[in-house]
């Protein structure tokens, strides 16, 4: 009697699955072999998780950063009980938990160190307005200040100024939301949030690196934007001889949360929206070009006699010819959840960063402001403007600077 183990009777069952094994193995072991040849060869990629940037410098992380997936932006209101010493002791503490944060290291009094294993390439910037740079006991630029009326905004109070800005931004959304936890856990006993706006762009690995993102219009949005480490970046977002010393190597920054009026968008034909904007949807070449990066010619004319790219067009009104009126954008898309019988509730985060707001930015929002053909599907809601100070060094703490 045939027997696989002893004590133990080979059944039917096992006879027949042994002689097909033996059939696989006496006839297919080349086919198998051969499938498992052609299997594409896995190679294991490094986790975007363990990403980290630099927290100490001269300069704040997070501007000249590639911009990350996800962004939270928070203004705090500071107590009336916080006087600048408290204050400064505040920037100490969030200054060493950012830092530590940032390198994928658990803040002081974490009690979750689990979530802080994965930085994502996680930056924090911070942020003040008129009311703490007062309280400091220092002088603000002349452009710290609300910015002036335009025509076109519907501003909502609960979008706007504040005293400490805080820009956390990480390709992990996980990640940020732990890292802002952490930095309000500080905040607490200092101030009160003002407001909250969320952010997102395409995830690693979507697309292409390099891709100039899109906002939720389709556009291609922030083409011609400045290059770390040149001379018009050096210039026009860090040195601005006009601000106070204690900004060397600081910035300023502008936040306008616009809404977007999708449904509105969806009655509008394609060649209607390229003409509002300016470029071509498919790839963000102007009119007149064929690839993104090429140099719009406003001097062309259709076979008619009208500009190629209209005078309307958000291209053209957002540019200049003053070299000087430049800005360094960082957009975020937002999408929260739809109100009045709307299905869309969406719209963009715009930040800017430069180094005279009075000098760079107003001078293009107003022209933006007279005539874009855009602003009949967008409306600005919020704004607010900061003084970004200068980084600091290990040991120090964001704004010693200033005190």
């Amino acid at each position: 009697m045939l027997v696989d183990q002893p004590g133990r009777r080979l059944s039917r069952r096992h006879l027949l699955l042994g002689g097909a094994a033996a059939g696989i193995g006496a006839v297919g072991a080349v086919g198998i072999e051969l499938a498992t040849n052609a299997r594409p060869q896995v190679v294991a990629q490094p986790l975007n998780g363990t990403q980290t940037v630099p927290f100490y410098g001269v300069h704040q992380a997070g501007i000249d950063t590639v911009p990350q997936s996800n962004a939270t932006i928070i203004a705090l209101d500071l107590a009336p009980t916080t006087d600048a010493a408290a204050l400064r002791r505040l920037m100490k503490v969030l200054t060493s938990d950012a830092a530590r944060l940032s390198q994928g290291e658990a803040a002081l009094a974490d009690s979750e160190p689990e979530l802080a294993v994965a930085p994502a390439r996680l930056t924090v910037t911070f942020g003040f307005g008129p009311g703490l740079v007062a309280l400091a006991g220092g002088t603000a630029p002349t452009w710290l200040r609300p910015l002036p009326a335009f025509g076109v905004d519907r501003l909502d109070p609960a979008w706007g100024d504040g005293d400490l800005l805080l820009q956390i931004a990480a390709d992990d959304a996980l990640t940020v939301a732990h890292a802002t936890r952490m930095l309000l856990k500080d905040s607490r006993s200092f101030g009160t949030v003002r407001w909250v706006q969320t952010g997102f762009r395409r995830a690693p690995g979507s697309v292409k690196t390099g891709t100039t993102m899109r906002n939720l219009f389709g556009q291609v949005d922030g083409t011609v934007n400045f290059v770390p480490g040149t001379p018009d970046f050096e210039r026009l977002v860090w040195g601005a001889a006009s601000n106070p010393g204690w900004m060397l190597g600081g910035t300023g920054f502008v936040l306008r949360r616009i809404a977007m009026g999708l449904d509105k968008w969806d009655k509008l034909d394609r060649s209607g929206r390229e003409a509002s904007v300016g470029r071509t949807l498919s790839n963000g070449a102007p009119l007149t070009g064929t690839n993104e990066t090429d140099a719009p010619d406003f001097a062309a004319k259709t076979a008619i006699g009208f500009p190629v790219i209209p005078e309307f067009s958000h291209l053209r009104r957002a540019r200049s010819e003053n070299p000087d009126e430049r800005i360094l954008r960082r957009g975020y898309n937002y999408d929260d959840a739809p109100t009045g019988g709307s299905v869309s509730n969406s719209g963009l985060l715009f930040v800017s960063f430069q180094a005279d707001i009075d000098a760079q930015f107003v001078p293009i929002q107003r022209r933006i402001d007279a005539l874009d053909l855009l602003n009949v599907w967008i409306t600005p809601i919020g704004s607010a403007v900061f003084a970004i100070p200068p980084g600091c060094a290990t040991g120090g703490y964001i704004g010693d600077t200033l005190f």
